[in-house]
């Protein structure tokens, strides 16, 4: 497929992101000094910034790719959950299903950078399963919007939105309507995702699932992919392995893309952009070939960056049509 239709066909998508959102807080500044109250280093702040994070980036990096993002969410009755909203707004996310939780508190993850280096992260936040009131306000939102897109990524970051019967629920709905589900998946719930169409653990989250704890090579985990996919009825299983690039399996192929050299500043929300450029490709019914190459290249490029940024379409374009010139 050209390369800049394919770009083209990913500003007439409609995605659905069901998943857990988050604010991105950041506190950078320069350390030259260790402090004598005890063995850390002092940062002199010179900047805070919130982003928008989670299932919310996900949204972020496919507007920026041009498609039309809806995010379907929960957050807090706080003042956080006021400010995620915000910044929603603000980027012009379409907002009308993030439901207000009043029994959690909004997460909000604050790193702490000193010299462009991460220093302390501290967490915000509720995990328990969502009440079944709200499960069942978050599945009303799904179901009555789920005839207008063209996927369905379900971002789950084990705070307490995707539950067993929630998963189960939506992708039965998604079947119905023949709608393609992509999931990220964490290792609460990674076998509940039955059916989905495609599944994208990292290599992490891939040997926990099926408890190997000794360090496995290329060709195993094309083995461990393959068993992973049978077992969830998957159609496909993306699995990132940071620098060793990008695996597709499928019943009737292996793909495998090697990471890109690439000078890594941080990598914090790469999955998402991975996670994002894969559901679009998903949607535009493209080869495994090209949806691995073109994950595999937007995960590189975000991991240049400090913090949790979305894909630039420019850039990704650009380097695209180098690749498959």
């Amino acid at each position: 497929m050209n390369i800049n239709h394919l770009f083209q066909l990913f500003e007439n998508t409609k995605v659905l992101v069901l998943g857990d959102v988050m604010i991105d807080a950041y506190f950078s500044g320069v350390v030259t000094r260790i402090s004598p109250e005890a063995p850390v280093p002092i940062v002199n702040l010179r900047n805070k910034e919130q982003r928008l994070g989670g299932a919310a980036n996900v949204a972020l990096n496919l507007k920026s790719l041009g498609a039309e993002p809806i995010i379907c969410a929960v957050k807090g009755n706080d003042s956080d959950g006021n400010r995620l909203k915000e910044l929603c707004e603000k980027e012009g996310l379409v907002t009308h299903a993030l439901i207000t939780d009043h029994s959690r508190r909004t997460t909000v993850k604050t790193r702490i950078i000193g010299n462009n280096h991460q220093l302390l992260r501290i967490d915000e936040e509720d995990t328990q399963e969502i009440e079944k009131n709200v499960e069942d306000s978050v599945y009303r939102a799904v179901h009555s919007l789920v005839g207008q897109v063209d996927v369905l990524i379900l971002q789950d970051y084990n705070k307490g939105l995707l539950s067993p019967t929630l998963i189960t629920k939506v992708i039965q709905l998604c079947k119905e309507h023949n709608v393609p589900t992509v999931v990220d998946p964490k290792f609460n719930n990674f076998y509940e995702y039955q059916g989905v169409t495609l599944f994208k653990p990292n290599k992490k989250e891939l040997t926990q699932a099926e408890n190997i704890t000794e360090k496995i090579g290329l060709e195993e985990i094309k083995k461990l992919a393959a068993i992973v996919r049978e077992k969830l009825g998957a159609q496909g299983i993306m699995t990132t392995l940071s620098e060793d690039g990008v695996l597709i399996d499928t019943a009737e192929e292996t793909v495998h893309k090697p990471a890109h050299p690439r000078k890594i500043v941080d990598v914090s929300g790469a999955g998402d952009s991975v996670l994002s450029v894969a559901a679009l490709c998903v949607a535009a019914n493209v080869s495994n070939e090209l949806t691995a190459a073109l994950a595999n290249l937007a995960g590189g490029i975000v991991c240049e960056q400090v913090g949790v940024v979305p894909i630039d379409k420019a850039v990704l374009l650009s380097e695209a049509s180098e690749l498959t010139a």
